[in-house]
């Protein structure tokens, strides 16, 4: 099974860079009509999915070693 047009664009979202602060933000709620909250929850449980993993396995595991050196930080 595929991921859906709002999982790859989550993707697509993190593969890009951001200028300064805020700008990432603000591509979340335009681009993608999200709170950035309700992004970073959906974001999270993509990095869980297998299919993210199968679709774009350079970001996704970029993304898993920054968030397990987060939680090794708390």
């Amino acid at each position: 099974m595929e991921l859906g047009p709002r999982e790859q664009s989550i993707l697509a979202l993190e593969r890009r860079g951001f200028p300064g602060p805020g700008a990432k933000e603000r591509a979340i709620r335009e681009e993608l009509g999200l709170a950035p909250v309700r992004y970073y929850q959906l974001l999270n449980a993509l990095l869980d999915d297998e299919r993210a993993l199968a679709h774009d396995p350079v970001t996704v595991n970029r993304l898993r070693r920054v968030r397990d050196a987060r939680r090794s930080e708390r």
